[in-house]
Order: C-alpha cells, then sequence, then structure tokens
C-alpha cells in the first residue's frame, strides 16, 4: 500500500473464476499454490483512520517520521504547513531552523538586529536569527547574507545544533569514525567536527549503510526526528 493506506481485501481467481485459497503469512504477505492456469490478483486499499491527537493529514501512523513530528507539534518546535499538512518531503529552509532553535531556549528577548544584509526586522525568522548570531550559533556567509529561505543542508544542521549544544554547555566529547562513510571526504572542513559530534550523538544517521550526504538537503521529516532527539537530550 502507498503511505497512508492499508490493504482492505486480496482475492486470487483461476481462469475460469473459481477462487484460489490464500495462506496469510502476516505483515501483509500472503502465499497461495499456482493452479494450471493463469490467474488474476485483485487488491483494494483503504485509507488509515488519522490519528485524531495529530492535526496533520500527511503525516499517517506507522511511518518513520510519525513520533517525531507529534512531539515536536506537542512541544511547539514546529508547526504545520497549512490546510492540516505537514508536508514532511519539503526541504526545511535555514531560517526555519534557527526559529526552531530559538523557542527550544524559550524565545529570549531580543535586543537589536543581526548585520546580515538579507534580514530585515519583522521577518518572521528575525528573532530567531538576531539571537544565533548573537549567541555565535550561526555565521553566515562570507557576502555578510544569512540566506534565511534556502534549504538547510545536512552538515549545517549538524554544525548549528552543535553550536547550540556549545552554547547551553551541554556538549559532550563523544565523537564518531565517519571514515566508514564512502563520502567522508566531502564533508566541508568547518563541519567535519559536528558531523563527527551529531553522529556520534545519534541526530544525524548515514542516508544509507555508507552514505551521510552532507551537502543535501534536510526534509521536514529528518527534521523532526533530528530536533526530537535533539530536544531530549538536551533535557
Amino acid at each position: 500500500p502507498n503511505s497512508g493506506y492499508t490493504l482492505k481485501s486480496l482475492s486470487v481467481t483461476d481462469a475460469t473464476g473459481k477462487a484460489v485459497a490464500l495462506t496469510d503469512l502476516g505483515g501483509g504477505k500472503y502465499t497461495f499454490v499456482m493452479p494450471a492456469s493463469a490467474v488474476t490478483v485483485s487488491a483494494t486499499f483503504a485509507a488509515q483512520p488519522v490519528d485524531p491527537a495529530s492535526p496533520f493529514d500527511d503525516v499517517a501512523p506507522g511511518t518513520w517520521y510519525y513520533d517525531a513530528v507529534q512531539y515536536a507539534y506537542a512541544h511547539g518546535l514546529m508547526s504545520g504547513t497549512g490546510e492540516g499538512q505537514f508536508s514532511p518531503d519539503l526541504a526545511t529552509s535555514r531560517g526555519m531552523i534557527v526559529t526552531i532553535l530559538y523557542r527550544l531556549a524559550g524565545s529570549p528577548a531580543i535586543s537589536g538586529s543581526t548585520a546580515f544584509t538579507d534580514v530585515a526586522k519583522g521577518d518572521w525568522y528575525a528573532d530567531g536569527v538576531a539571537w544565533a548570531s548573537a549567541n555565535g550559533i550561526v555565521s553566515g556567509y562570507p557576502d555578510r547574507t544569512f540566506r534565511p529561505n534556502d534549504p538547510i543542508t545536512r552538515e549545517q544542521m549538524a554544525a548549528i545544533l552543535y553550536q547550540y549544544a556549545r552554547f547551553q554547555g551541554k556538549l559532550d566529547s563523544g565523537r564518531a569514525n565517519l571514515s566508514a562513510f564512502a563520502d567522508a571526504q566531502s564533508i566541508s572542513a568547518w563541519a567535519q567536527e559536528p558531523m563527527s559530534w551529531a553522529v556520534a550523538q545519534g541526530l544525524i544517521s548515514g542516508l544509507s549503510a555508507d552514505t551521510l550526504a552532507p551537502g543535501g538537503f534536510t526534509t521536514r521529516a529528518q527534521a523532526a526526528v533530528i530536533l526530537t532527539a535533539f530536544s531530549k537530550a538536551l533535557g
């Protein structure tokens, strides 16, 4: 079944239309003894019931990010994208991540503004960026931009979380050996230490057994999982 659906019924008939007996193996798997003719396999699917505790129609129970999305929503870390949608596959922006960490810190009072040329007072992410910049959590780009609407990469995510943990005085000494990942050499020099730390903390794992994809974008589902683990680790 597609995400959000479950198998409702399954039948097999032979060339004469006679039903072929099915054996249920559990876990949505069935077998049958092939008759001496062609067969027709028919299936119907039904939408999974929406969890009344979840406000999002596109976050189905059983998905790998379901619990994290519920936690992030319940703790005010993340909200939806409108009309009952969470949009788990959309990329997470740099401004969004900084704003989430600002909320996690308790949304402290902000004095002054940032030096970033593309962050104006009154922008929905302005307070978060100003706070993060003032506390050394973000530093922006050499051209004095922050690029708040750019999708955040996995290594950027690791670096920002690393600096936030340092700011909170909860940056432990655990580090992971990244040499097992075939793309470890593609991690930017400034992100080597943060990525090693994030992998050791279980915040970031490989997209496959040997691929970290440090330059890949962080989806909203991935962000929910990472931020939930991060929030719980900070206590």
